[in-house]
Order: structure tokens, then C-alpha cells, then sequence
């Protein structure tokens, strides 16, 4: 059994895992050394290979010629439940890692931002457009900007599964991106749902710590049927998804200017900044410094999925290019 192995081999095999999980393609041992640097392990590819050698003999993996590997559903059901103190905490440093990448430039609108993948059923799309489309409106989103790619084609560097369209929106984290890139750490307090009332962000209903989750608060949230963005958009009454940040003090006149630049690049999804060590929709924040409410980035997503359209969602799951992004009136 994996788990009589010594910790260090299981965290690496773990990993491997992982890698060959978010690919619906074979990997070869280069593609999963580079892979694995995300995670903090250094393996050279022969390393990789032996690794992989031993997981094909207990099932988890399969080779698939001069290709690479496939992960197997053995390989899913041990990356599921393996490792779960490892797990606690992976969706800050996802986060860090994705603002880390973000690389978009405000003055020249060039660079890559980060998005979430979410797949809809393709003869149900048009109906999810059309749900979608008052939240756009509303500005219930991080961004008008979208991609989408249709069956075996890839959205974010991952292929999209048959039968399904694939559509990328922009990731609140493009704040995070942008402020990391201007000098300004950004501390990712929790995502959650937040009520609006008479169009205004009233209060926190629900919260995940990033700090102590493994799984992505909005996914969790739009699964679970939590949210009514379609009532906020229409009525400005209802539950949308929202995430909650602070910044160091000294900080705030340059992360608002940094953030009206990305406005005007129709990037950001800021809803409010609050004031010096005071509390914000009525959650407290830490002496000197400054409390931010950003919209989630899956709000359309999840009206859609109010709409009875099954969806199956990505969260930040990867970067785009700003320039491979197009305004979401013109699907």
C-alpha cells in the first residue's frame, strides 16, 4: 500500500498524481518534472520515470506508449483520499501561485490574467448565455472578458471533455496579480456569500478560509445552490459570491490606483474598500490594515447553474492571455 511507504516518496507520488490528474492527456517525465516544481519538489525526469514505473505496478498509473501516462481511476481514488494534511491549506497557495503568474501589464494591456474553466453541457450553451447575460450586465463578474472552446479543443491549456463547451472567466485573483506585480502583499482571507440588499454588499452569510480548505469556496457554494445572483441582478436583493482580502495600510492609495487601471482595462471586480482597522460588512479586520470585498469570478456561472444548466467548474484553474479574451456580447 502507498500509505506503508516513507512520507517524502508518498508526497511525491502524490504529486505525480496530481500533475496527471489536470491533464486529460498522457504526460511524459519531462512535462511532470516541470509539473512538479509548482508543488516545491525538485525530481529530474529519470527520478520521475521510476517513480512512475512503481505506480504502474500498483495500478495507478497507465503507460501509454512513447506518449506517457494516463492517470487510472485507482490513481484518482488515492490522490482523493491520500495526503489529507497535505490538503489543508492548498487553495491559499493556489491562490499565490495564480497571482504569482499573473503577469498583465495595466499601461500596454498585455499579459497573461487568470481564469476559471467551467464546461457546460454544448446543447444546453446557448440557454447558459442566455442565463448569464443580466449578471454580465448587472457587473456581477470580475470582467466582461471570455473565451470558450468546444469539444477537444484547449481553454487555459486544458482540453476541453466531448460534449461539453468550455468557458474561461476572469478570476477575481487578477487583483491579486496586479497588486503582487506593484510591490503590495495581498493577504486572501476567505471566500463566501455575500447579501445584497437594495444593491448594496450588506453582510457575510457564509465564509471558507482558504487557509483551511482543499477544495475552492465557490465551487463548494454554486454545488451546493447557495447563491440567487439571478434575483441580484434583476431585483439587487439575493446571495452572490464574493471573496475577501486585506492590504497593509500604507498601501491603499497605490492599490486603488492599481485597480482603477485594471477598471479601464475591464479587469478588477472590486466591490468595496473599507477604512483603517475597521470592519467591513461586518467582518473585522486586522490592526493597520484595509479590508477589500472582490466579486467572485464564477457569479455568471452560478446563475446559470440557478438556472437548472449543469456545469462543471475549474475554479482558478488557470492564465490566458488578455488578447485571447473577447467581450462576452459578442458570443
Amino acid at each position: 500500500m502507498l500509505s506503508q511507504q516513507p512520507q517524502e516518496v508518498e508526497r511525491k507520488v502524490i504529486a505525480i498524481l496530481r500533475a496527471l490528474s489536470q491533464s486529460s492527456e498522457p504526460l511524459g517525465a519531462r512535462v511532470i518534472s516541470h509539473h512538479l516544481q509548482n508543488y516545491g519538489i525538485e525530481l529530474g525526469e529519470r527520478a520521475v520515470r521510476y517513480h512512475l514505473k512503481l505506480m504502474d505496478e500498483r495500478g495507478f498509473t497507465q503507460s501509454v506508449g512513447r506518449d506517457g501516462r494516463l492517470i487510472t481511476q485507482s490513481g484518482l481514488e488515492e490522490l482523493e483520499s491520500a495526503l489529507v494534511s497535505d490538503k489543508v491549506g492548498f487553495m491559499a497557495s493556489k491562490i499565490e501561485i495564480l497571482a504569482y503568474q499573473t503577469d498583465f501589464d495595466i499601461d500596454n494591456r498585455r499579459g497573461k490574467v487568470p481564469v476559471n474553466i467551467s464546461f457546460f453541457p454544448e446543447e444546453r450553451f446557448k440557454q447558459a448565455i442566455e442565463a448569464m447575460k443580466d449578471t454580465f450586465q448587472a457587473g456581477i463578474c470580475a470582467s466582461e472578458l471570455v473565451a470558450i472552446a468546444r469539444q477537444g479543443e484547449r481553454l487555459g491549456g486544458i482540453i476541453v471533455p466531448q460534449g461539453k463547451v468550455g468557458l474561461a472567466t476572469v478570476c477575481s485573483i487578477i487583483i491579486n496579480g496586479a497588486l503582487l506585480k506593484a510591490g503590495i502583499p495581498m493577504d486572501s482571507k476567505f471566500g463566501g456569500i455575500l447579501q445584497i440588499k437594495n444593491h448594496k454588499p450588506l453582510r457575510f452569510v457564509e465564509l471558507i478560509r482558504y487557509s483551511g480548505s482543499s477544495l475552492d469556496p465557490s465551487e463548494i457554494f454554486i454545488t451546493n445552490k447557495m447563491t440567487s445572483v439571478g434575483r441580484v441582478a434583476s431585483d439587487g436583493e439575493g446571495r452572490i459570491l464574493a471573496n475577501f482580502r486585506e492590504i497593509p495600510a500604507p498601501c491603499q492609495a497605490t492599490a486603488e490606483k492599481v485597480i482603477a487601471g485594471l477598471r479601464q482595462a475591464g479587469l478588477g471586480g472590486l466591490i468595496m474598500i473599507g477604512e483603517v482597522s475597521k470592519s467591513v460588512c461586518e467582518v473585522p479586520v486586522e490592526v493597520n490594515k484595509v479590508g477589500m470585498i472582490l466579486v467572485g469570478g464564477l457569479n455568471p456561472v452560478a446563475a446559470a447553474v440557478e438556472s437548472g444548466i449543469e456545469v462543471e467548474n475549474r475554479a482558478m484553474s488557470a492564465v490566458m492571455e488578455y488578447q485571447d479574451l473577447i467581450k462576452f456580447w459578442e458570443l
